[in-house]
């Protein structure tokens, strides 16, 4: 095997899928957040509820419809690229991706045009019925695929198969795992804050540009407010992944930790520069007993270190030590923020503080920083592994796949995910920017792109922007 041929695939896999998470991380939430404005709408009949919807709605579109282009990639690189993971794994990923087609697909693609096109074609019952649809087809296939990535985690319910395949034994043991159980609300909630943020973030934006006063205010207050419950409901399942990490990937547990040798009782590593070849950290600074506390919840527990490892089954250690950290915290900023905010709100003083509108304007990037470095924790913690225990990565790659095809495939996929982002993003801003406008014309406007780029940057004097 060429081991370019195998660095240049992972490369390429590691971009397709940090490219493609952001948008997941946006919409799962997005889509959850604009079936509870229609249900708010249907509710209390303001109408500040109906424009925050079809505000986000052409967001949501657009975004969504680049999550699905830049994620379909990666299913085909199973084939292209690690045809030998696809041969051993393929009895139990194969359906469980099929499965994602027939539940989650079906839900989003039979209702999705129904929120896109049907405002004013169907009853306003059916209307809220394929908003809820859409977000729990966006949630459910986050559900298969943290099935589908926590059986590669943790691989449960199968046995032997000819040729050195596996075949599955246990649907209900790999599908309901207790690995699945506190990693999918973990994912599914920062999913949830991302949006939420996006959301304050919004709000607060306008604010600072004096525009839309009343529905940025909305946003704000949503945002936050929803922000302040899931947050700490987010990092609470973070640490139930932590304890499942370190009962059964205790080697990733130690390089996330960085701690080269047994200790007992264990400090934890706040900050460092771990030196992999001199297996100690520079510059550490330690916290005596808190490792231990983290580790089993007690502050005498004996926690052992990568040496107790074969070499060749440790993972890198600055990727998932850093990466970790960077996640954590951009968790407890989101949670400052949520909760300061909180408290601004109810003492009726938070447009008054422009600082803490413009803090909140930039922590818009936390989430997605926060999922990125989540992943990258994940994802290179499991080292040397594809499947953890099971199959390593060197013989998971396609056979005789060679450096020069796998580099022309990675600059294509750069150029073109490249161009995507670049036209996508602009087009996004700039419906942001136009802010919740509803034109007299709105029928057209929902369902003609270039009609609502036509009133980007419509002031606000144009109707619909007070209660």
């Amino acid at each position: 095997m060429d081991l370019t041929a195998l660095l240049l695939s992972r490369l390429q896999f590691a971009f397709t899928v940090s490219f493609h998470i952001i948008f997941p991380a946006f919409t799962v939430g997005l889509a959850a957040w604009l079936a509870v404005l229609e249900a708010l709408s249907l509710a209390t009949g303001r109408p500040v509820y109906r424009r925050l919807f079809d505000y986000w709605l052409g967001i949501f579109g657009v975004a969504f419809g680049m999550g699905v282009v830049s994620g379909i990639v990666m299913a085909f690189e199973f084939g292209t690229n690690w045809s030998e993971l696809a041969r051993r794994t393929g009895s139990i990923q194969g359906p469980l991706l099929a499965y994602e087609s027939f539940t989650a697909f079906a839900l989003e693609a039979a209702f999705f045009g129904v929120v896109i096109f049907g405002r004013d074609r169907v009853p306003r019952w059916f209307y809220m019925l394929a908003c809820v649809m859409v977000a729990a087809g966006t949630s459910l296939s986050s559900f298969w695929i943290m099935v589908h990535n926590s059986w590669m985690q943790w691989p449960v319910g199968f046995g032997p198969g000819p040729d050195g395949a596996f075949v599955p034994t246990d649907w209900w043991a790999i599908i309901f795992s207790p690995v699945v159980r506190v990693r999918f609300p973990h994912m599914i909630l920062a999913a949830y804050a991302t949006s939420a943020f996006c959301v304050a973030a919004t709000g607060a934006w306008h604010l600072l540009r004096g525009r839309f006063k009343s529905d940025a205010r909305t946003m704000l207050r949503m945002g936050l407010g929803l922000a302040a419950v899931l947050v700490p409901a987010q990092l609470l399942f973070g640490h139930l992944v932590g304890d499942y990490t370190h009962d059964k990937q205790p080697a990733k547990f130690t390089a996330i930790e960085a701690r080269w040798h047994d200790e007992q009782p264990a400090s934890e590593v706040v900050i460092a520069w771990p030196d992999p070849e001199q297996q100690r950290n520079r510059y550490a600074l330690n916290i005596p007993y808190l490792g231990s506390l983290i580790g089993s919840m007690s502050l005498d527990s004996k926690e052992v270190g990568l040496t107790d490892f074969p070499e060749a089954d440790r993972p890198p250690v600055l990727i998932p030590f850093f990466a970790f950290r960077i996640m954590v915290g951009c968790g407890l900023l989101m949670l400052a923020l949520a909760w300061l905010g909180t408290v601004l709100m109810a003492t009726g003083g938070i447009e008054r503080q422009r600082w803490f509108l413009r803090a909140t304007f930039w922590s818009f990037p936390l989430g997605f920083i926060a999922t990125l470095t989540g992943w990258f924790t994940a994802e290179v913690g499991r080292q040397p592994w594809a499947v953890y225990g099971q199959v390593r990565i060197a013989d998971a790659v396609t056979p005789f796949l060679t450096a020069p095809q796998v580099a022309a495939s990675l600059v294509i996929f750069v150029a073109v995910y490249t161009l995507i982002f670049l036209f996508g993003g602009v087009y996004i801003y700039r419906l942001l920017q136009r802010g919740p406008v509803v034109p007299p014309d709105y029928a057209e406007a929902a369902i003609n792109p270039k009609r609502l780029l036509s009133m980007a940057g419509q002031g606000p004097g144009v109707p619909g922007t007070t209660l």
